[in-house]
């Protein structure tokens, strides 16, 4: 007979708790838990959290029949940790645990996952991982130089849809991953325009710490000087001056709000700024596409993929592909994301014997 494996997969989000428990493939049960922003105020820090969301996900266990210890893994998407290679599984230690808890190399709701993980397998045999976190890091040596050998470019991203995507458009193809060239765009609280050379991330903007296109939360990319002078003008705090680059920037900060349904809604009432700074935001994705083309060294580019919430979007894909059109790109669309079953299957493939997990040094 063969093994069901039972695999509990955890996806935490700044304002939402995917969780999905899997028997090899099959999945027995799902849901989205959302937080409100009242809820989540008092919580001062993210590792603040976890006692509440590991709550969240023993209750939807048992909301569901489902009994711990009969897990056979659980998985969790992978936060701010050091740089590592993409694609790979790597089994949750003290040592990553340790870097998340005092978040040594930068605090995300992704962070939350190994750790709501780990505390629920505390005294417990069960097995957990992570893949594909977002410091997935595959850049080529071009790409690091920002102008400043004192600040070179990061490769953070939304690395696990990413992955999940361009291998999705690799199978539909009927081709390797590894033998196509791809820029996958990410649209969603956050945004990452990714070059996908043979499989491999080899340019892409800091999608969390101000690079790129702005977004409904986060400022992008920002004119330095000016930023300079805004640093030392005495009217914001440190924190402050982090918090307008990202959970207070971009569309946010324009419009006093980071949910695109209510933007379309102003829109359609005839709203003409927030046309504008919707319109805005699209302008300066379509720019991130464009400016990944060098990234493929002259080779052929497949396709460039849409994915992310932000992708159900007409109004947002129809004015991609209009400012993209005369590069001649194929373009995809991919709507919302596909990592709950890429966490899954990164589980799976160790669980079956297919890979060897990593230990996270």
């Amino acid at each position: 007979m063969t093994e069901k494996f039972k695999i509990l997969v955890i996806n935490p989000g700044s304002t939402s708790t995917k969780l999905a428990v899997y028997e090899k493939k099959e999945l027995v049960a799902e849901e989205e838990i959302s937080h409100s922003t009242e809820q989540m105020k008092k919580y001062e820090k993210l590792v603040d959290e976890i006692e509440f969301r590991s709550k969240l996900v023993l209750d939807f266990l048992q909301r569901h029949n489902i009994v711990l210890d009969s897990l056979d893994a659980i998985v969790g998407r992978g936060g701010v940790i050091k740089p590592i290679a993409g694609g790979i599984v790597y089994g949750v230690n003290d040592k990553m645990i340790d870097d998340l808890m005092h978040a040594r190399y930068g605090e995300h709701a992704s962070n939350l996952g190994a750790l709501i993980a780990h505390e629920i397998t505390k005294n417990k045999k069960i097995p957990s991982y992570i893949l594909d976190p977002v410091v997935v890091d595959e850049m080529f040596p071009l790409a690091r130089y920002s102008g400043l050998p004192e600040l070179p470019r990061l490769s953070i991203l939304h690395a696990l849809n990413h992955k999940a995507v361009a291998r999705k458009y690799a199978e539909e193809s009927g081709r390797k991953y590894q033998d196509c060239n791809l820029i996958v765009v990410h649209l969603g609280g956050g945004i990452s325009v990714g070059a996908h050379r043979k499989s491999k991330v080899v340019d892409v903007n800091n999608a969390l710490n101000g690079d790129g296109p702005f977004t409904p939360e986060r400022s992008g990319g920002l004119p330095a000087n000016q930023l300079v002078e805004l640093c030392f003008s005495g009217k914001y705090t440190k924190d402050q001056l982090k918090k307008m680059i990202k959970g207070k920037g971009g569309v946010t900060a324009y419009l006093g709000t980071n949910d695109l349904k209510e933007v379309e809604d102003r829109i359609t009432k005839g709203d003409s700024k927030a046309k504008e700074v919707l319109e805005a935001m699209i302008y300066q994705v379509a720019k991130e596409i464009c400016f990944l083309i060098p990234a493929f060294q002259g080779e052929q580019i497949d396709a460039v993929i849409l994915t992310g919430g932000a992708a159900r979007c007409k109004l947002i894909v129809d004015l991609i592909r209009k400012w993209t059109a005369p590069t001649g790109l194929e373009m995809v669309v991919y709507p919302g994301g596909y990592e709950m079953s890429a966490l899954r299957d990164g589980a799976l493939r160790i669980l079956t014997g297919e890979e060897r997990e990593l230990t996270y040094t």
